[in-house]
């Protein structure tokens, strides 16, 4: 609005990535699966909308970080206190409701120049569905996942980046049920998982990012599309936790974000 030029992916992607109605119609338009959900303003339509999708249900704000007042919810009691206590719902401000399915969460970040998308590899969570994923155990390359599913995943994450016309980085995530692939949410932007994505594939994701926003090709730069070769070493990003510091915390882990740091680990056997 100020005449402010916005380097990357613009804003109204950025938007369509982020509006519910507007995501779920892109995903219809490329024939990409997500859990099904729908969009309330008032608690009378979240009561309805659990009652139809199935309990248990995931609910959150919309446009959140971190998961914040997010939550898996298993019965009309447990969605009315929500509904009091964690959100205030209006037609400004929508309550998110998805069918809560127990399959495998993993995830990707991407990098993309509008046209060229590299994949460098693809996060395993170890954790339930559910549990946030700045929260969970992520390994790399996949141990339990079949070749069928990483080529899902791939072809999903070229046709959103593509059809989002991103810029820079983006990060996609999943839920495996029953070996279909269905896309969680997608945040067109740099997450937590770069730099250890950066450090276990040696592609400098920031950098190349950072040239890609600035008008370079991936292409130019010697990468195609597609998912990098896969390492023969075993990566993993665990998350650190301040429990023994912070009083009052509940300390199961559930969709709303609680580590405060991360770890990460090498070697030639996944043990």
């Amino acid at each position: 609005a100020a005449g402010v030029r916005i380097l990357g992916t613009s804003l109204d992607n950025i938007d369509a990535a982020e509006d519910r109605k507007r995501f779920e119609a892109l995903l219809r338009r490329l024939d990409v699966a997500q859990p099904p959900g729908t969009t309330v303003t008032s608690v009378d339509e979240a009561v309805g909308a659990a009652a139809s999708l199935g309990y248990p249900v995931l609910v959150r704000p919309s446009y959140v970080l971190g998961g914040r007042a997010m939550e898996i919810v298993y019965s009309d009691a447990e969605l009315l206190s929500y509904m009091e206590q964690a959100v205030k719902i209006n037609p400004e401000h929508p309550v998110l409701i998805d069918r809560y399915m127990l399959g495998m969460e993993a995830e990707v970040d991407a990098i993309c120049d509008g046209e060229t998308v590299l994949i460098p590899g693809i996060m395993e969570h170890i954790e339930r569905a559910g549990v946030h994923s700045g929260d969970s155990i992520a390994v790399y390359p996949p141990q339990s996942m079949s070749d069928d599913v990483k080529r899902q995943i791939v072809e999903i994450t070229e046709k959103i980046a593509r059809e989002l016309h991103v810029v820079g980085l983006v990060n996609i995530q999943f839920v495996i049920y029953q070996e279909k692939v269905y896309v969680i949410e997608v945040n067109p932007r740099s997450s937590r998982t770069v730099p250890f994505m950066s450090k276990v594939t040696d592609i400098p994701m920031a950098q190349l990012a950072t040239q890609a926003i600035l008008g370079r090709k991936l292409s130019e730069l010697g990468y195609q599309s597609g998912l990098w070769p896969e390492s023969d070493y075993v990566s993993v990003k665990v998350p650190v936790f301040s429990f023994a510091k912070l009083r009052r915390v509940d300390t199961s882990l559930g969709p709303e974000m609680k580590s405060t740091g991360e770890v990460m680990g090498r070697d030639v056997h996944f043990a």
